[in-house]
């Protein structure tokens, strides 16, 4: 019974200390739209590279990505490295114990990530988007990056040079006697490739590709289940004065 205590207040005390590095900044809002075409194949290819370096989707095939309007010859031609075939899943070359060596730990599979990171602060889509555009250099870190949305974050900002490089700004304020320090911006270090609004398109089109990526039928779901209430919807009625027509010379 004490051991179950004690695993109890561990966990809850870790739950704590996770809850409370993210309360420093608000998550913000993702440009989601599963049903935008030219942002699924803009957020596949950066997937492919810029994340598969590191991270698997070995949930998802590549011929999956005909859904979202490439064709076979796109995807053989543009999203898949020397070895790999159009039928495999979408799997990291990286060898898990280099990448545990390198960052501490094994990156993680992105195939279902904008589903399973959700919390008070939002989606899990709103999550990523967010994380994407909060790192900023730290050069006390092993990476030489640190992130407002998961600090001490052991992922490096693979996305610098396109973004360029960007240091919070914090205003310093006094609350009951003790300063604190609340974020209040971004101050650009160095230019990027992209513009900022650019680079938030980019983001968001990631996003997208992830959001998709954790359910590819969800337009279908949404579209099929719209015609399965409307036609509950006419049956009901139909019903409804049919039953009227049998029982109204019932006294």
């Amino acid at each position: 019974m004490k051991k179950f205590i004690l695993a109890l207040t561990t966990f809850l005390a870790l739950c704590g200390a996770a809850q409370a590095s993210s309360e420093g900044i608000s998550w913000d809002k993702a440009p989601v739209n599963t049903s935008d075409t030219a942002s699924l194949q803009n957020g596949a290819r950066i997937f492919v590279n810029y994340c598969l370096n590191c991270h698997s989707a070995a949930f998802m095939r590549y011929n999956r990505l005909q859904d979202i309007g490439f064709t076979t010859e796109q995807i053989k031609d543009n999203l898949l490295f020397t070895t790999d075939k159009v039928g495999e899943v979408m799997k990291s070359a990286i060898d898990p114990k280099q990448a545990k060596d390198w960052f501490g730990a094994n990156p993680p599979d992105l195939t279902l990530i904008a589903r399973s990171r959700s919390g008070h602060g939002g989606s899990g889509a709103d999550y990523l988007y967010t994380f994407l555009r909060t790192f900023y250099p730290d050069a006390s870190k092993a990476t030489g990056w640190n992130n407002l949305a998961f600090p001490s974050v052991a992922m490096p900002h693979v996305l610098w040079q396109l973004q360029g490089q960007r240091r919070p700004v914090y205003e310093t304020t006094e609350e009951h006697g003790e300063e604190v320090h609340a974020f209040t911006g971004w101050e650009q270090v160095t230019p990027g490739t992209m513009t900022p609004l650019q680079y938030d398109q980019a983001a968001g089109d990631l996003v997208n590709f992830l959001q998709w990526m954790g359910e590819p039928a969800q337009n279908t779901r949404v579209r099929v289940g719209v015609w399965v209430l409307l036609f509950l919807l006419g049956f009901t009625i139909i019903t409804w004065r049919l039953n009227a027509a049998y029982w109204k010379d019932v006294k």
